[in-house]
C-alpha cells in the first residue's frame, strides 16, 4: 500500500511553510517537501491521512521503515508516544515551487489536531499517507458525465472539500450547494461555476431547509454529502427516499460522529 512501485498511496514527509487565517473557524496550512514530486491527485474531495506530533516532539512518530506493516507498528506504540493521525481534504496542489494547502476545522475544547494547527509556524514537521496516482479511491466525488445537476451539502468539516470541488468542477456544470456553519462569521468566498447557488445555513436545520427547498428540474441529478455521520445519514435518506433520487447516484460520507473521536470511530470500524 505504501511506497512500493506502482503502489496508488505513499509517505510524504513535509514541513509547514505558512498558516493564513481563512475565517473565525478555519486555519490554512501550507506544506512543502522534497516527496512532493511523487504527489498527484485530481483534486476534488481527495482525502488525505496527516500525522502530526504531539506537543514536546519534533516530528511525529510513524514507522515508515515497516513498509505495508506500518499500521501495526504505529497501533503498538504508546499512545502518548505515536505521532496523531487525522483525516484531512487536500485544498490546493501547487507545483513550482510543490507545495499543498489543508484547511483545518479550529473546535473549542480543540482536538489534537486543531490544537496542532492553531500553533503551527514554518518549519514544524509533519507526516501525510497521500496520493502517488492521480485517480485514486480516496477521492469519492464521482459525479458521472450524464449529470445535469450536482447537490452538495456538507457542514464546517466539508467546507474544505466543498471548496475544492466547487474549483475543479468544470464551469458547464449547474450546482446548488448547502453549507452548514455555526457562525456568520464563517462564512467565506467560494470561486464556483457560473450556475452555481450556495445557501449558507447559520444555525438552521439542514434536513427541514433541503426539505423544503425547491430544486431545478434535473433528469439526472447527482448528489453528495459529507460532514456528522449522523446528519449525512438523515440527508441521504431524504434524498433517495424522499425526492426519489437514484441511490447509485448519491455520494455520502461521514467525517465524524457525534460524541466519538475518531479514535473511537476508528476502533469502531466506521
Amino acid at each position: 500500500m505504501t511506497d512500493s512501485a506502482g503502489s496508488p498511496f505513499r509517505f510524504f514527509s513535509l514541513h509547514v511553510t505558512r498558516t493564513r487565517r481563512i475565517s473565525p473557524s478555519l486555519v490554512r496550512v501550507s506544506f512543502a517537501g522534497d516527496d512532493l514530486r511523487h504527489f498527484h491527485s485530481l483534486g476534488y474531495d481527495q482525502s488525505l491521512s496527516l500525522f502530526v506530533p504531539h506537543p514536546g516532539q519534533r516530528e511525529p512518530q510513524v514507522p515508515i521503515e515497516l513498509g505495508d506493516g506500518w499500521w501495526q507498528g504505529w497501533r503498538d506504540l504508546p499512545a502518548d508516544v505515536r505521532a496523531v493521525m487525522r483525516s484531512y481534504t487536500l485544498r490546493e496542489l501547487r507545483r513550482g515551487p510543490d507545495e499543498i494547502d489543508v484547511d483545518f476545522v479550529l473546535h473549542t475544547p480543540a482536538g489534537p489536531a486543531s490544537a496542532w494547527a492553531e500553533r503551527a509556524v514554518p518549519g514544524d514537521r509533519v507526516v501525510l499517507l497521500g496520493p502517488a496516482v492521480a485517480d485514486n479511491r480516496a477521492i469519492r466525488f464521482r459525479a458521472p458525465e450524464d449529470a445535469d445537476l450536482i447537490i452538495l451539502w456538507g457542514d464546517a468539516t466539508a467546507l474544505p472539500a466543498i471548496a475544492a470541488i466547487l474549483e475543479a468542477l468544470p464551469g458547464t456544470r449547474r450546482v446548488r450547494a448547502w453549507i452548514e456553519v455555526d457562525d456568520v462569521s464563517d462564512v467565506i468566498q467560494l470561486t464556483t461555476p457560473p450556475d452555481t447557488e450556495i445557501n449558507w445555513l447559520v444555525g438552521e436545520d439542514s434536513l427541514e431547509n433541503l426539505r423544503t427547498a425547491v430544486l431545478p428540474d434535473a433528469a439526472f441529478p447527482y448528489v453528495w454529502i459529507a460532514g456528522e455521520s449522523g446528519s449525512v445519514k438523515a440527508l441521504r435518506r431524504h434524498f433517495v427516499q424522499e425526492r426519489g433520487i437514484d441511490r447509485r447516484r448519491v455520494t455520502f460520507v461521514g467525517y465524524w460522529r457525534r460524541g466519538m473521536s475518531e479514535e473511537e470511530l476508528r476502533a469502531a470500524g466506521e
